[in-house]
């Protein structure tokens, strides 16, 4: 990466100096309003940083205050001739059009150039989803060592509650052995809003198990709900590793990742119980719009059934 955006892929706790660049302190003061006004998390500050970091290369020699409509339409054209699709390309322009806000805030700026634009429309690609038998073997674990009893619950409440990677990680065993007597399971998700998520019998049975053997792997005094080798809270990469490698050993031919059993949590409960409200509920989605996504997942295999089965559906040879 160019000198001008490698300035920019830096540790979001650090402070500007006098020394430093404007847009590194433009920068560290955006990202530092994120977590501590939107209340983001690392994660989110680090992926807002990656997205700027595009503007800084592309700006290059320009000053941030000097850049126009005509500069941000040419950056984007760069971008995607380089092979970037419709939705990173909008997420981009939301993440630019974000930070010129702040900068029209609090530095005095003029002008956002990222007003009323639009990135290139792409297909949208639908998620990939486990089939009801895959999902089942993807939780159907053996259960003869520590740390597959504690895969298999983390899969277990992957599948049975749609939880996001982080808010599995970052679950506490304390708070859930309360949850469990309730049968369900309290997370916090993204911008700190926290809900409430049903707990199915399968899941409470995996996690009863992880907790009567959890102390032989946990460090003492560990809050973390599911720990790694070294007995600290484990990684989300450990997470998405451990997934990848059982998948392989459950012969299923797909990539399994966490998302992908989040994915299969909502489009089997859409299919079975067609309350599109209620999956938004479960997944912590802030508008329907996004959950409306399954819909189509569930048309398509409405329709592939339908294709199957109805005489009049067939096609002639």
């Amino acid at each position: 990466m160019r000198q001008a955006a490698r300035c920019t892929l830096i540790s979001i706790t650090d402070r500007p100096t006098v020394s430093q660049d404007p847009n590194h302190a433009y920068l560290q003061g955006y990202l530092a309003w994120l977590l501590g006004e939107r209340r983001y998390s690392k994660l989110t500050a680090e992926s807002y940083a990656r997205d700027l970091s595009h503007l800084f290369e592309l700006s290059a020699g320009h000053a941030l205050a000097d850049l126009k409509v005509s500069h941000i339409r040419r950056y984007i054209a760069q971008l995607h001739s380089s092979g970037l699709g419709g939705r990173s390309l909008a997420r981009l322009l939301s993440a630019w059009r974000g930070f010129y806000n702040y900068l029209l805030r609090d530095h005095g700026f003029t002008d956002n150039p990222c007003v009323g634009l639009r990135a290139p429309k792409s297909a949208r690609a639908l998620p990939q989803v486990l089939s009801p038998d895959q999902a089942v073997r993807m939780v159907d674990l053996p259960t003869d060592a520590p740390d597959s009893i504690r895969d298999k619950a983390m899969f277990e409440l992957f599948y049975s509650s749609g939880l996001r990677l982080m808010e599995l990680i970052d679950l506490d065993a304390e708070s859930i052995r309360s949850d469990i007597t309730a049968g369900e399971v309290r997370v916090t998700g993204k911008g700190h809003k926290t809900r409430i998520v049903p707990l199915g019998g399968c899941a409470i049975s995996a996690l009863h198990e992880w907790l009567a053997v959890r102390p032989t792997l946990a460090n003492i005094g560990e809050r973390a709900l599911f720990v790694g080798a070294r007995g600290a809270r484990i990684s989300p990469r450990v997470v998405q590793l451990r997934m990848k490698q059982w998948g392989i050993k459950q012969g299923i031919t797909s990539s399994v990742h966490p998302h992908m059993l989040r994915h299969s949590f909502a489009t089997h409960v859409l299919q079975s119980s067609g309350d599109l409200r209620a999956v938004q509920e479960m997944l912590g989605h802030a508008s329907i719009s996004t959950t409306q996504v399954y819909t189509h997942l569930d048309f398509q295999y409405l329709s592939k059934i339908y294709d199957a089965a109805h005489p009049r559906a067939k096609r002639k040879p």
